[in-house]
């Protein structure tokens, strides 16, 4: 096609050419004479040769644009992908949306947040540590773009009037289990014959569906999950609302794990072992409603402070509560840097990302609280079953102290000591216990006063297929008022995909009078087994 350039050039020189020659020869279509003849041949073949040549040139034109637009287009696609980049980027350093009852990472993918996904019972423990002062808000992603630590199931873009994130995160255990060898019953500390109930089955141990992330702006967070345990036939619907002030100072309200023990820290479910030790799951306390404060104090400093309700009440209905709050606050170090890379597996036990520099973690926790048992004092079973006695015992249950006497109150004091190091694919965390019972109100004497317990946890493994294959040992004890319990063990975990969110782990655990009951635990109270177990994890 002639450019219109190329058509007025044409137009001048057809009206030239009819100029110069007669016009009634022209009309007549013959010339005049031979010489008028040959001048207006010469001219019409300069015509048509100009105009092939307008016709080269413009076609050479129409080429060039053709390679032009090929140009803009490849550049574009790599603008976009530029930008995708960046913007995944940015989603990876910005404060994780809060998930409820334990954080599942309330910023910059380290330990400070709201509650989130990462609890070893009904919810996760807290992510309290780096919380980022920004909160990024990245436009939507493509379809092939969703997952970010959790599936991003809507975004909406940098300038939208009102900013808006859900993303879904679920971790999910499904664990063998078999305590088929353990002694029929055991007998406490007053002499009284008890039953240890035997296990061999195959459980849905946890599921939790969580779905969080901010609205009306990056800093407001929230968070629902759903919690369910087909072992303990329980299902626990919790959230939280938090807003992120700055790097140090987080506030957040809702469910979460009482952060009296390092595995209340947003570690669940990435333990070294299969599951909690027997001495964590015996001192620590566990999960209720309350508020919370976490951040960042200085380089590698992390806090969380918290008031709730009671070691345990997710069972509990508000009108059974008592008016006695509890107080607990976790402090920990990080002196060589980040004890894990950003996002949820922040501060997972296993060194699967094997940096050749040493990694270490010194941490702290207080827990105070005043127990009510939550049940009449004519029922001999409590609702509260937060605490035992290191025989096995809870220690509400009526003739948990003496014969037929029952304890109504109790105050529950514990301090926990955490470490941990990691170097090149190797790990090793362990942590001291100390706890107190006493100011007990009972309905009849009881001969003691107070109670004092203390045990340990140790656990450490390697990887011996760097990101496959690791292989670890672990043991506890409880040195306690009414008897000694320890366990030890030894197992493998299998990442057999390219990820630390999958994984087997084959267990074969070895208890002596285990001291704790908990259905979503290896553990029964009195329990003196060989205990073989295999698990598979999904937490994404």
């Amino acid at each position: 096609m002639l450019k219109p350039a190329a058509y007025l050039r044409l137009a001048l020189l057809t009206a030239a050419s009819l100029a110069a020659m007669d016009p009634g020869a022209v009309s007549a279509q013959t010339p005049s004479s031979p010489a008028d003849g040959a001048a207006a041949t010469s001219k019409l073949t300069e015509l048509e040769k100009e105009v092939a040549d307008m016709k080269a040139e413009n076609a050479a034109a129409h080429d060039q644009l053709r390679k032009m637009e090929e140009q803009q287009k490849t550049l574009m696609e790599k603008l976009d992908s530029l930008q995708r980049q960046l913007q995944t980027q940015a989603a990876a350093n910005a404060p994780s949306p809060g998930t409820p009852a334990a954080a599942a990472a309330a910023a910059a993918g380290t330990q400070a947040g709201s509650a989130g996904a990462a609890a070893n019972a009904p919810l996760t423990a807290v992510n309290t540590g780096n919380a980022s002062a920004q909160a990024a808000a990245p436009g939507p992603k493509g379809l092939d773009e969703r997952y970010q630590d959790g599936i991003v199931v809507w975004q909406t873009p940098n300038d939208a009037s009102v900013p808006f994130l859900l993303k879904f995160n679920l971790n999910t255990q499904l664990r063998y289990l078999n305590t088929t060898s353990a002694n029929d019953t055991y007998t406490d500390h007053l002499g009284v014959v008890r039953d240890v109930n035997k296990r061999n089955d195959i459980t849905v141990n946890r599921t939790m569906f969580i779905l969080g992330g901010y609205i009306f702006d990056p800093r407001l967070r929230y968070s629902s999950t759903v919690w369910t345990s087909a072992g303990a036939a329980s299902i626990v619907v919790a959230g939280n609302i938090g807003w992120v002030f700055n790097k140090a100072f987080t506030l957040t309200g809702g469910y979460t794990g009482v952060p009296g023990s390092r595995s209340l820290v947003n570690t669940f479910p990435f333990f070294q072992a299969i599951d909690r030790t027997m001495a964590d799951n015996f001192f620590r306390p566990g999960f209720t409603q309350g508020m919370w404060a976490n951040g960042e104090l200085s380089k590698g400093l992390y806090y969380l402070a918290f008031v709730g309700n009671g070691l345990n009440t997710l069972n509990i209905s508000a009108n059974k509560i008592d008016t006695d709050l509890l107080y607990s606050g976790s402090l920990w170090w990080e002196p060589l840097g980040d004890y894990g890379p950003p996002g949820k597996s922040r501060n997972m036990y296993d060194d699967y990302f094997a940096s050749d520099n040493v990694r270490v973690r010194l941490g702290g926790a207080f827990t105070q609280s005043r127990e009510d048992r939550f049940s009449n004092l004519d029922q001999s079973a409590p609702e509260n079953t937060s605490m035992y006695n290191s025989d096995g015992v809870l220690t509400f249950s009526t003739g948990a102290f003496a014969p037929g006497v029952t304890v109504d109150k109790a105050t529950y004091r514990m301090l926990a000591l955490d470490w941990g190091v990691k170097w090149n694919g190797w790990a090793v965390n362990g942590q001291y216990y100390f706890r107190w019972l006493d100011n007990f109100l009972a309905d009849g004497p009881i001969p003691v006063s107070s109670t004092f317990d203390h045990g340990f946890e140790l656990v450490a493994g390697g990887f011996v297929i760097p990101k496959t294959l690791m292989v670890y040992g672990r043991g506890s004890a409880v040195f306690g008022q009414f008897g000694n319990s320890w366990e030890a063990g030894a197992g493998a975990k299998w990442y057999f995909l390219p990820t630390e969110r999958m994984w087997l782990t084959g267990e074969l655990l070895r208890t002596v009078k285990v001291p704790y009951s908990g259905t979503f635990t290896p553990y029964t109270a009195g329990m003196t087994a060989w205990v073989p177990m295999i698990q598979a994890v999904l937490a994404f």
